[in-house]
C-alpha cells in the first residue's frame, strides 16, 4: 500500500503519514486536557477528544485525496477528496460504539465536521448531514445528500486501497469496542442514528431535544481538537516534538505579588494609620480592603469558587488586589492559569508592564501574554469541505501564544467572550486554556448594554463546564451575577471614608436635562478650561506655592481634537506636550521605549507655558504610555497641565488631576472619570464637572447622543437618575454619585430598560453557534494596522522584518512583529471606499503575508498622515469612543 500522507513532502520537510499525525494529535489532546476533566454526562473529556484525534482527518486516506496532496489531481466530483465529512460520521461511530451518551457524540460529530471551520447551529447542521431523501435522483440530490454518496464512494475506495490502515485506525480511536468493518458496513444505519440524535423527525429538527450543556461541550471538544491538530501540523512543518511542556504554563506565584505589594508599603511616603492624615488612612484602607478579600477567599473557595465581585471604589488599589485574589483562588481550588480581561486596549499595557515588573519577565516566555482583539493574525475559516490546503502555518510559539498557555493572560473582553460566544477557528485555541482557569473581569460596566444578559449565561458555562472561577471588580458594579460572592467585607465603608470629589452639574447639563437644548460650544468650555485654570494657578501660587491640573474627557476623538484646538488656541502660550515628546524622540534617535520621561517632563517644565497634551488611541501605544507618565510627573511636580483625552484614561490610569470636566455620559463612566480626580487626595476636594458639548463640525448629533442615545438610550436614565438624587441641586456629594446614584441608575436599566437581549442567550441554550458568531462586542471587525515608525531602531526593526519573510525565517520575523506592536496604531474603516480607506490601503505592506502597513514619520510623503499632538491622522467616528 502506497504511504497516506496527512501533509505532503516538499523540499524542506519529508511528508507526514497520516497514522503518524492521528496519532500524534492524539498525544496532544493529553497535554492539553487534564485528565480529571468530565463532560456533562460525567465522562471522561480526554478520552472523548482523543476518540476525534485518531478520525478527525480519516477521510485523507482516499486515493482521492492523495492524488489531491501529491499531485493537484482533482476527482470527477470534488466531494470525493473532502476528508472531514467522513472523519466527523466516524467520530459519531467510534464514541457510540464505546457508549458515550449521545450529546456526546453529536459534539463530536461536529467538532470533527469543523475542525478547519466555524461552528454551525448545531441541530439544523446535523439534521442537514445525516438526512437523507429516499429515491432521489442525483440530479435532484441537494449538496448533503450528495456528501453522503461521495462518502459512500469514499469508504469503498479506502476498503480496496487502504484497508489495514483503516482497520488500525478504528482499533485505536473505539478501543477496541468497534471495527472498521462494522463501520464501513453500517453507514446507511448511521445516519439514521446521527438523525435521531438531533430528535428528529422525517422533515424537522427538535431543539428541545439538546441540553442547554450542549453548545459548551461542542465548543470544548472542537476548540481542544483544533489546538492539538493545529500545533501538530505546525510542529511537523518546523520539525518539533511533542511533550507536555509545550502545552504546560509557568505560573506567577502569588508569594512573589505579595512580597511585591509589602515593599510597596514599607516604602509609601506615608505609613497605614486608621486615626492618621489623609494619606495614612488612605494607605490603611488599602491594606485593609486586600486583607478583607484574601479572608474572604477562603470561605470563597471552599465552597468550590463560582463567580465573586470585588467592589471598591477609585484610589483603593483594586489592581493588585484582584491579582492577590485570582492567585490566592487559583492556588485554593487547584486552578491552572489566570486571564486577566479588561474592557479597553488601551490599558492592558499598563496592567503588563506591572506583572512584568512584579515577575521580572516578558511576555514571550510561559508565564505572561498579552493578547488583545487587534494583535490577532487574520484567520481566514474553511469550510468544512474544502479545507484541504490549511495547517500551513509552522508558528508553534505564535500558535502557543494565541492559545493561553501561559500562567497568566492579559487581554481584552473582545478576545475573551468572543471567543466564547461563536468564535472564529482559530480564536477557538484558547478555549482549553479556560479550563479550570481564574477569570478576572476588570470594570464589567463596560460591556455593552445587549450583551448584559448573555454574558451571565457564559460565565455560568465557564463555572459549570470549565470548573472556572470569575471574579468581577469595579467601583460600579453593574448587578451582572445574581448569586456572585462579594469579597470586600462592607464595602459602602471604603466609599464613605474616601470621598475625594464633589461634583458639580454644568449649566448645558440642566438644560440637557431639562429640554435637550443648547449644549455647551468647543469655545465656551476651552475659555471656562482656560480661565479657571488661570484664576486657581493665581491664588494657588500666591498663598500655597500650587497650581492646578485638569482633565476633560470627551466622547469621541473628533470631539476631544476640537477641544484640545480650542484650548490651545484660546492661550497664548500654549506648549503642546506631545510636540516636546517628538523633539526628545528625534534628538536621541533611540527605540522609543527608552525615551527619558523625566527629560520631556523636564523640557515642558523649563518652557513656562501652559503645557496641554492630547490622548487618544490615534497615538502609538508606546508614546500613549511614555506621555501618560510624563503627566504624571508634571501633576506630582505641581505643574500645571491640561489634558484633553478620550476614555482611554478612564480606567486603569493611575494619574490625579485637581479638576475634570466630563462630556455627558452614562453615571458609570463618570464616576470612572471622577476616578481621576483627587486621587491620592491631594486637596480637600477636587472638582468633577458634567458638561454637555456640542457636536464637532460637520456632524449633526452631539457625541454624548451619537455615543450613548444608540440602542437603548442612556443619557435620560442617567441624567433623570442624577437630578432625582442630587435634588434638583448644582453640586452632589461623591458618596451619593458613586454608590446611591449607581445603584438606582443600574436598578433603573435592569427593571425599566430591561437591558440585555435574550435571543443572545438562546442561542447559546439552543446551540445556535452560527448567530452567535455574528454577534461583536465592537461594531467593525475591520481595521487597518499602520506601524508607525518614528526612530532608527524601528524603521530598522521593518526591514529586518520584510528580510525574515522574504527569506522564510518565520519565527524571527514574528518576533519582530511582536517588537513592533507597541509602534502599531490600528485604525477602525467602516467604508471601504472612503477617502480614508483608500489612502491606508495604499501604504505599503511590510511583507506579503499581512496587511499591516507602515509608515515614516520623517519621510515627506508620510508627513500628512502623522502629527505629534494627536497622532495618526485618518477618519474616527462614534464608534471609536472606546479606543
Amino acid at each position: 500500500m502506497p504511504e497516506r500522507y496527512s501533509h505532503p513532502p516538499n523540499d524542506v520537510h519529508d511528508g507526514v503519514p497520516l497514522v503518524d499525525h492521528l496519532g500524534d494529535v492524539a498525544e496532544r489532546v493529553r497535554y492539553v486536557i487534564p485528565a480529571d476533566a468530565k463532560t456533562p454526562a460525567g465522562e471522561p473529556l480526554r478520552a472523548v477528544v482523543e476518540t476525534l484525534a485518531y478520525v478527525h482527518d480519516f477521510g485523507k486516506a482516499t486515493t482521492y485525496f492523495q492524488d489531491y496532496l501529491l499531485r493537484s489531481s482533482e476527482p470527477r466530483y470534488e466531494q470525493y477528496r473532502y476528508h472531514a465529512p467522513l472523519g466527523s460520521f466516524a467520530a459519531y461511530y467510534a464514541l457510540s460504539a464505546q457508549n458515550f451518551d449521545s450529546e456526546t457524540c453529536l459534539a463530536g460529530f461536529v467538532a470533527v465536521a469543523k475542525h478547519h471551520g466555524r461552528l454551525p447551529d448545531v441541530a439544523a447542521y446535523v439534521f442537514s448531514r445525516a438526512n437523507r431523501r429516499e429515491n432521489v435522483s442525483r440530479g435532484s440530490q441537494n449538496s448533503a445528500e450528495l456528501q453522503q454518496a461521495a462518502i459512500a464512494k469514499q469508504l469503498k475506495d479506502i476498503d480496496e486501497h487502504a484497508p489495514e490502515l483503516a482497520r488500525e485506525v478504528f482499533q485505536s480511536a473505539t478501543d477496541g469496542e468497534g471495527s472498521w468493518s462494522s463501520f464501513r458496513g453500517s453507514f446507511r444505519e448511521l445516519l439514521t442514528e446521527v438523525k435521531r440524535s438531533t430528535g428528529s423527525s422525517a422533515t424537522t429538527i427538535n431543539r428541545e431535544t439538546l441540553s442547554e450543556r450542549c453548545y459548551g461541550l461542542v465548543l470544548e471538544c472542537w476548540g481542544s481538537l483544533v489546538l492539538a491538530d493545529k500545533t501538530s501540523a505546525a510542529a511537523a512543518a518546523s520539525g518539533s516534538d511533542a511533550s507536555a511542556g509545550t502545552y504546560d504554563a509557568e505560573k506567577p506565584t502569588f508569594e512573589r505579588l505579595d512580597e511585591y505589594i509589602e515593599s510597596i508599603e514599607r516604602t509609601a511616603d506615608a505609613d497605614a494609620d486608621r486615626d492618621g492624615n489623609r494619606s495614612e488612612r488612605l494607605n490603611f484602607l488599602r491594606a485593609k480592603a486586600r486583607t478583607s478579600v484574601l479572608s474572604n477567599v477562603e470561605s470563597f473557595a471552599d465552597t468550590d469558587g463560582g463567580v465573586a465581585t470585588i467592589t471598591l471604589p477609585t484610589g483603593m488599589g483594586k489592581t493588585l488586589t484582584g491579582l492577590s485574589a485570582a492567585l490566592s483562588v487559583r492556588d485554593r481550588v487547584g486552578g491552572r492559569r489566570v486571564v486577566y480581561a479588561l474592557p479597553f486596549t488601551s490599558i492592558i499595557d499598563q496592567v503588563v508592564a506591572e506583572v512584568e515588573g512584579i515577575y521580572q519577565v516578558d511576555t514571550t516566555g510561559r508565564l505572561l501574554t498579552a493578547h488583545h482583539h487587534l494583535s490577532e493574525a487574520t484567520i481566514v475559516d474553511e469550510s468544512d469541505e474544502s479545507a484541504d490546503e490549511a495547517d500551513a502555518n509552522d508558528d508553534v510559539a505564535g500558535m502557543l501564544a494565541e492559545s493561553w498557555r501561559a500562567g497568566m493572560t492579559v487581554t481584552t473582553f473582545v478576545q475573551l467572550l468572543e471567543s466564547l460566544a461563536g468564535p472564529a477557528n482559530r480564536q477557538s485555541m484558547k478555549l482549553p486554556a479556560l479550563r479550570d482557569s481564574v477569570v478576572v473581569l476588570d470594570e464589567p460596566q463596560s460591556l455593552p448594554l445587549d450583551w448584559w444578559k448573555l454574558v451571565p449565561r457564559l460565565v455560568r458555562m465557564l463555572t459549570e463546564q470549565y470548573n472556572a472561577t470569575v471574579i468581577a471588580m469595579t467601583a460600579t458594579q453593574p448587578q451582572l451575577f445574581d448569586d456572585a460572592t462579594e469579597l470586600v467585607s462592607e464595602p459602602e465603608t471604603y466609599f464613605e471614608a474616601t470621598e475625594r470629589v464633589q461634583y458639580e452639574l454644568d449649566d448645558s447639563t440642566t438644560r440637557y436635562i431639562e429640554s435637550r437644548e443648547e449644549p455647551k460650544s468647543y469655545t465656551e468650555a476651552a475659555s471656562a478650561i482656560v480661565d479657571e485654570t488661570a484664576e486657581a494657578n493665581g491664588t494657588n501660587s500666591d498663598e500655597a506655592g500650587e497650581t492646578e491640573s485638569v482633565l476633560a474627557i470627551c466622547n469621541t476623538i473628533d470631539s476631544a481634537q476640537a477641544l484640545t484646538a480650542h484650548v490651545t488656541e484660546s492661550l497664548s502660550d500654549a506648549i503642546s506636550v506631545g510636540s516636546v515628546y517628538a523633539d526628545v524622540l528625534e534628538s536621541t534617535d533611540r527605540d522609543s521605549t527608552d525615551t527619558e520621561v523625566t527629560t520631556v517632563a523636564e523640557r515642558v517644565a523649563d518652557a513656562g507655558g501652559q503645557p496641554v497634551l492630547h490622548l487618544s488611541t490615534r497615538l502609538r501605544p508606546v508614546d500613549r504610555l511614555r506621555l501618560i507618565e510624563t503627566a504624571k510627573l508634571l501633576t506630582e511636580r505641581s505643574c500645571s497641565l491640561v489634558v484633553v483625552s478620550t476614555q482611554l484614561v478612564e480606567a486603569g490610569v493611575d494619574i490625579s488631576f485637581d479638576r475634570v470636566y466630563r462630556d455627558l455620559a452614562p453615571i458609570d463612566s463618570i464616576v470612572q472619570a471622577a476616578g481621576r480626580c483627587n486621587r491620592s487626595f491631594e486637596r480637600d476636594r477636587g472638582r468633577v464637572v458634567v458638561w454637555w458639548l456640542e457636536a464637532p463640525d460637520e456632524q449633526t448629533k452631539t457625541p454624548s447622543e451619537a455615543v450613548y442615545n444608540r440602542g437603548t438610550a442612556l443619557l435620560p436614565v442617567a441624567t433623570e437618575t442624577l437630578d432625582d438624587i442630587g435634588g434638583g441641586e448644582g453640586t452632589i456629594p461623591e458618596a451619593a454619585v458613586s454608590k446611591t446614584a449607581v445603584e438606582e441608575y443600574y436598578r433603573r436599566l435592569h427593571d425599566e430598560k430591561n437591558v440585555g437581549k435574550d435571543a443572545y442567550v438562546e442561542c447559546v441554550n439552543e446551540a445556535r453557534a452560527d448567530e452567535l458568531g455574528e454577534l461583536s462586542l465592537i461594531e467593525q471587525r475591520r481595521s487597518v494596522e499602520v506601524v508607525v515608525c518614528r526612530t532608527a531602531t524601528e524603521r530598522k526593526r521593518v526591514e529586518a522584518a520584510r528580510v525574515a519573510w522574504r527569506d522564510y525565517e518565520f519565527e524571527r520575523g514574528r518576533q519582530l512583529m511582536d517588537s513592533l506592536k507597541e509602534a502599531t496604531v490600528s485604525i477602525p474603516i467602516y467604508r471601504s471606499d472612503s477617502e480614508e480607506a483608500q489612502a491606508l490601503s495604499g501604504l505599503a505592506r511590510i511583507h506579503e503575508d499581512t496587511e499591516t502597513r507602515w509608515i515614516d514619520t520623517r519621510d515627506v510623503r508620510h508627513d500628512s498622515y502623522f502629527d505629534s499632538t494627536t497622532g495618526l491622522v485618518a477618519e474616527s467616528s462614534v464608534d471609536n469612543r472606546i479606543l
